[in-house]
């Protein structure tokens, strides 16, 4: 019986493992003091969450349709270890840690953001502690005015702050399609110079002798095809959508398929919550 696995491209799907979450400096939403009965105008500074990738659907192959009554041909099985070829790869490997350096001081921005929306809110907070009663339910203009640029200040900030977040999460995915598409030209390659035609990850096989590896022939292909990936630039503005990786081209002469893996998702570059609208006096 034929057996149909489906893309072992999805276990490319620990790339970059979590780095550091980005956590908010203060429990505390930010507001500026007497603004509508104390409405706070915008929800905390931004608070990354953690999401899980979109499960793509198994890459279509194309192979001839077997002519009814002929037995398919015999199975010849290679397996791969898709974790030990990441941890092999060097472009797995420094696009890893860029991401983790570009989450890293996103994440210095917004404790520092925080630490300055604070010492701002305090400051009109003191300012208007020193006014008479009646000036604290009638506050002058120039202490509203304080108020309001700071509450657009901080809406601003959030806005900064998600929008490179993003930029994260895209150039992240887009390094990724990059090297499953290259991992799937490698193993198609690698399974027809052995004449495998049905690739399994090790996660699926209980056991098997040292020549059904193509791991380490794998690593070293791949490493020879893609010793890098071109990350967007920091700082670029994230555009609406990444699209999915387009269907690997067929190998050389062979029919290899790879198997899926239920692996562990990756956790992607966090998101910032989304603000509060805000609420002018």
């Amino acid at each position: 019986m034929m057996m149909k696995a489906r893309s072992a491209l999805a276990a490319l799907a620990v790339l970059l493992p979590a780095a550091a979450t980005v956590a908010p400096a203060q429990a505390q939403d930010w507001f500026v003091p007497n603004q509508g009965q104390q409405q706070r105008p915008a929800q905390q500074a931004p608070r990354p969450a953690q999401q899980a990738p979109q499960q793509r659907p198994p890459q279509a192959v194309q192979r001839a349709a077997l002519p009814p009554g002929q037995q398919p041909p015999d199975a010849v099985i290679g397996i791969v270890d898709v974790p030990e070829v990441q941890r092999n790869s060097t472009a797995f490997n420094a696009v890893r840690e860029e991401i983790e350096r570009r989450r890293q001081k996103l994440n210095d921005d917004l404790q520092r953001e925080q630490a300055s929306w604070r010492d701002q809110q305090q400051q009109l907070q003191q300012e208007r502690a020193a006014l008479t009663p009646e000036l604290q339910r009638n506050p002058p203009e120039a202490l509203r005015n304080k108020e309001r640029e700071l509450q657009e200040k901080i809406t601003e900030s959030q806005r900064v702050l998600r929008d490179r977040s993003r930029g994260i999460e895209q150039a992240a995915q887009q390094a990724l399609n990059e090297i499953e598409q290259a991992l799937a030209v490698v193993v198609r390659q690698v399974a027809s110079s052995r004449k495998v035609n049905i690739v399994l990850p090790r996660p699926l096989v209980i056991f098997n002798e040292p020549p059904f590896d193509l791991t380490e022939e794998i690593s070293q292909q791949l490493n020879r095809q893609l010793r890098s990936v071109n990350l967007a630039p920091e700082g670029a503005a994230p555009s609406a959508d990444v699209p999915p990786p387009p269907p690997a081209p067929p190998g050389q002469g062979g029919n290899a398929q790879a198997g899926s893996t239920q692996g562990q998702a990756a956790q992607q570059p966090a998101r910032p919550a989304a603000q509060g609208q805000q609420q002018r006096r």
